[in-house]
């Protein structure tokens, strides 16, 4: 039986080297890009094949739509050397990073480093792997609860991630007639090193997530992992276009 493949981009750590062990633990094949830690990069790699796993990690600015082409050469040589295959089942777009900041005091240049990686990179690195996803594949965006709920600091980041659910839409729309769905996952607040690690490190942060949280505590990483894998690998292959929010019940 030929061995399903996913690529998540970012996914040396947090959330995506999470998910990466969640699919692995499954038997998806997997390939993580990673900006410039080599060395997590190489770790994931590592875990995976202790697991019996196959895994690739290769170097990927998510953000700069000229190396897009590439690395899906890069990709489709991975593809074939280690699977023996010129297509990968799953893509994850999960590269990014956060940004703290009113919206008086975002400057151009944070928000055009937002806008690359969340939005541009997205759309155009999807694009450019087009070919290399299998008929019937399944495409996940990841989203986050800010695109829901408002939180003063976060004004350019959110709007990246609600273009990010109108894309979603549209790609599901457009790419349906090959069979493949595209749906978007929305993490509420997550114990990561994302945005400085302030959920996971500061105790009032996270006292103040729990508080605010339906299921009483902020996320862990395998909440997310776990739901991805799920979305992916489970029995839901009619679902398309939809918004999965995984926050716990954020600001219900």
């Amino acid at each position: 039986m030929t061995q399903s493949i996913a690529l998540i981009t970012g996914g040396s750590r947090g959330l995506g080297r999470n998910a990466a062990l969640h699919l692995a633990r499954q038997g998806v094949g997997v390939v993580i890009t990673y900006l410039s830690r080599s060395d997590e990069a190489a770790a994931v790699v590592t875990e995976i094949e202790a697991l019996g796993g196959k895994a690739a990690a290769l170097q990927l600015d998510a953000g700069d739509t000229t190396q897009f082409a590439g690395f899906a050469d890069q990709l489709a040589g991975t593809l074939q050397s280690l699977w023996g295959r010129s297509t990968l089942d799953y893509l994850v777009n999960n590269a990014g990073m956060g940004l703290g900041a009113s919206f008086a005091e975002t400057t151009e240049a944070q928000f055009d480093a937002l806008m690359n990686v969340h939005l541009k990179g997205v759309f155009f690195l999807t694009q450019r792997l087009l070919p290399l996803i299998a008929d019937g594949g399944r495409i996940l965006n990841l989203s986050s609860g800010l695109a829901r709920f408002s939180l003063p600091g976060h004004a350019a980041y959110a709007s990246m991630k609600g273009a990010v659910e109108v894309l979603t839409r549209y790609l599901a729309k457009e790419l349906g007639p090959r069979g493949i769905a595209v749906n978007v996952i929305a993490p509420g607040a997550i114990e990561t090193d994302f945005g400085g690690g302030a959920v996971r490190d500061n105790p009032d942060v996270n006292a103040f997530v729990a508080g605010n949280t339906a299921m009483g505590r902020a996320g862990l990483p395998d909440d997310i992992g776990g739901a991805i894998a799920s979305i992916l690998l489970g029995d839901n292959q009619w679902m398309t276009a939809q918004r999965i929010e995984v926050s716990g019940g954020m600001y219900l």
